[in-house]
């Protein structure tokens, strides 16, 4: 057993050879946010490697027990290495796992918002679980999350939430929410009880640093305050502490209303369009290489993305990577590893596919 084929230590390697050629280049950092780009990939690169050799290593020695123990039918030293070679089996699905995160923006914050879709009270409510749920897998998986916003339904659910999502892999991990995602249920909010589907909306960015990002020019912007609803403090209703932007050119909206002062939620809610006008920026460059393609290409901001399914069945199938759960209850519960792993194989896979094009 050698871990090799995902982790293509050669590939790796070349690549380090040239980042370590650009580090050495004094005008590097004439370019700060390139030079910590830069210096963070080769340590990482240096991370995989050395734990592969290591792994590499550490297999080899085993085997050599184990070839020992079966010639001396030591029945315990046997025991003792096969216990060894599984906690090195438990190694290398860390590498592996690890390995999956490989894209420039995978190490950053990352901003997620829910929007409730078409189907009225139901798809208000359906957005309302989608934000549970979300908040229960982020709470078990240490995640820090901060609430930015909060638009309440009339009659039940949420019209939108916000929130910033701050830890280890944190954009990398929620990538794979992002699209529409299509709720098939008999609606509590219907009185014959007959069968609704609801949509969702969930769009996740990376959070940028400050010196990342576009420029935003101050012209391009109506900025509306108003005053904060839901719980806050004393502060909330009796000033106009929260902070409403519009981006002219591309009618982006943020609203931020977390924060105690109107000076804060303005900084937060300019923080949010400058990742999400970012992430347009990156989505159309994506669309016109699938152009230059010939290939026809959505945008990943309404795509339907994954569907649950309570009646007439359960089931929760991710139409991408054709991941599917019957337990439903678990999976609006918080328990997306199944779907976050088989988003993060199926995107290593077209892009796998794409430098194999590409050379």
């Amino acid at each position: 057993m050698k871990p090799g084929g995902f982790f293509d230590v050669d590939r790796k390697v070349e690549d380090l050879a040239e980042l370590k050629e650009r580090a050495a280049d004094p005008g590097l950092w004439d370019d700060p946010n390139q030079g910590r780009k830069v210096t963070q990939r080769v340590a990482a690169l240096e991370r995989t490697i050395e734990g592969v050799r290591k792994l590499e290593s550490s297999l080899d020695d085993a085997e050599v027990l184990l070839d020992l123990s079966d010639e001396a039918s030591d029945p315990g030293a046997r025991a003792e290495v096969l216990s060894e070679l599984g906690a090195l089996q438990r190694v290398l699905a860390g590498l592996e796992r690890e390995s999956l995160y490989f894209d420039e923006y995978d190490d950053h914050n990352a901003i997620l918002s829910v929007h409730a879709g078409a189907g009225g009270v139901d798809a208000q409510d359906w957005a309302e679980i989608l934000t549970r749920m979300y908040q229960r897998f982020l709470e078990e998986n240490q995640f820090s999350v901060t609430v930015e916003d909060v638009s309440e339904g009339e009659e039940a659910g949420v019209k939108s939430v916000t929130m910033t999502v701050r830890g280890e892999h944190a954009y990398g991990t929620l990538e794979s929410e992002r699209g529409t995602h299509r709720l098939v249920r008999i609606s509590p909010f219907d009185s014959n009880s007959r069968r609704h589907t609801s949509f969702a909306g969930v769009d996740v960015v990376p959070e940028l640093a400050d010196d990342e990002g576009v420029e935003i020019s101050s012209d391009d912007l109506r900025i509306d305050t108003y005053r904060s609803q839901g719980a806050g403090g004393q502060h909330v209703n009796k000033t106009d502490s929260a902070v409403r932007i519009t981006h002219l050119p591309t009618g982006i909206v943020v609203q931020c209303q977390n924060e105690r002062s109107q000076l804060q939620n303005r900084t937060r809610a300019m923080a949010i369009l400058k990742a999400r006008l970012a992430e347009l920026s990156r989505q159309e460059r994506l669309a016109q290489i699938d152009e230059i393609r010939g290939e026809q290409g959505e945008a990943a901001w309404g795509r339907q993305i994954r569907s649950y399914v309570m009646q007439p069945y359960q089931m929760v199938k991710d139409l991408r990577t054709d991941v599917e759960v019957g337990n439903i209850a678990g999976v609006l519960d918080g328990d997306l590893d199944p779907f976050i792993d088989g988003y993060l194989r199926w995107r290593r896979l077209q892009h796998e596919n794409l430098r194999t094009q590409g050379s």
